[in-house]
C-alpha cells in the first residue's frame, strides 16, 4: 500500500503544472467563448479556435508525458533499485525517451488537421522514414533484443563464472541493453555485443558446479 501511494502521489505531483495549464485553458476558453466570440471576424474565429484546440491538445500530451515519467521513476526507485540486474536500470532512459517521443508525435499528428495538413500522407512519410531508419539500426535492434532473449533464456547471469565464445573464461559483470560486460582472469574489462553470444556456444561453469553441489536423488 505505501508503494501504491508512493505512485500516486509522484503521479498527482507531475499532473499540478500540466493540470493547472489545461484547466486554465479551457476556462479561458469556455469564457472567451461566452462573452466575446461575437465580436471576432469569422477569420479571427478561426484562429482562436485553432489556437485554443492546440493548447488543449498541447496540455493533454504534456500530462501524459508527465505521469509516465512519474510512473517510471516510481518503478527506478521502488523496483529497479532492488533488483540484481541492471537491465531495467538502463531500460527505464531508453523508455522514458521512447515514450516522449510517442507522445508528442502523436499530439503532432492530432493537431496538423487543424492547419489543413494531409495526415494520410505524413504517415505515410513516416512508415518510409520509420522503416530506413530500422534498416540503418538493425545491428542495434538486433542486439537489444538479444539482450532481452539472454534475459529469459539465462544462459549466464551477472557473477557467473564462463568461457566466452572466443575462449576467455571470464566473470559476467552486466547484461546490457546492447552489450554485455565481463571481467578476464587477468583483470580486463571484455565488452561483447548480445547478438554475438545469443547465437555462439557457452560454458557456463557455475551451473555445472551448482548442478554438482545439488543433492542426489536417492
Amino acid at each position: 500500500m505505501p508503494a501504491k501511494n508512493g505512485m500516486t502521489r509522484r503521479v498527482v505531483m507531475g499532473m499540478l503544472l500540466p493540470g493547472s495549464c489545461l484547466v486554465a485553458t479551457l476556462a479561458y476558453y469556455a469564457f472567451y467563448n461566452a462573452r466575446f466570440v461575437d465580436l471576432l471576424t469569422p477569420q479571427a474565429t478561426v484562429v482562436f479556435h485553432r489556437a485554443m484546440r492546440t493548447l488543449i491538445i498541447f496540455s493533454v500530451a504534456f500530462a501524459v508525458q508527465r505521469s509516465a515519467a512519474a510512473m517510471l521513476a516510481w518503478y527506478r526507485d521502488n523496483v529497479a533499485a532492488r533488483t540484481a540486474s541492471r537491465l531495467d536500470d538502463e531500460l527505464i532512459p531508453l523508455i522514458r525517451r521512447t515514450a516522449n517521443v510517442i507522445i508528442w508525435v502523436v499530439a503532432l499528428l492530432v493537431t496538423l488537421p487543424l492547419y489543413g495538413v494531409n495526415i494520410s500522407a505524413l504517415i505515410t512519410a513516416l512508415g518510409v522514414t520509420s522503416l530506413a531508419i530500422a534498416l540503418a539500426a538493425q545491428d542495434t535492434i538486433a542486439n537489444v533484443i538479444a539482450g532481452f532473449l539472454i534475459m529469459v533464456d539465462r544462459p549466464f547471469r551477472e557473477g557467473d563464472s564462463m568461457k566466452l565464445p572466443s575462449g576467455e573464461k571470464v566473470i559476467a559483470l552486466e547484461i546490457g541493453v546492447r552489450r554485455s560486460r565481463f571481467l578476464a582472469e587477468d583483470g580486463s574489462i571484455i565488452i561483447v555485443p548480445n547478438l554475438d553470444l545469443s547465437k555462439s556456444k557457452i560454458v557456463n561453469f557455475t551451473y555445472g558446479e551448482e548442478r554438482k553441489a545439488e543433492p542426489s536423488s536417492p
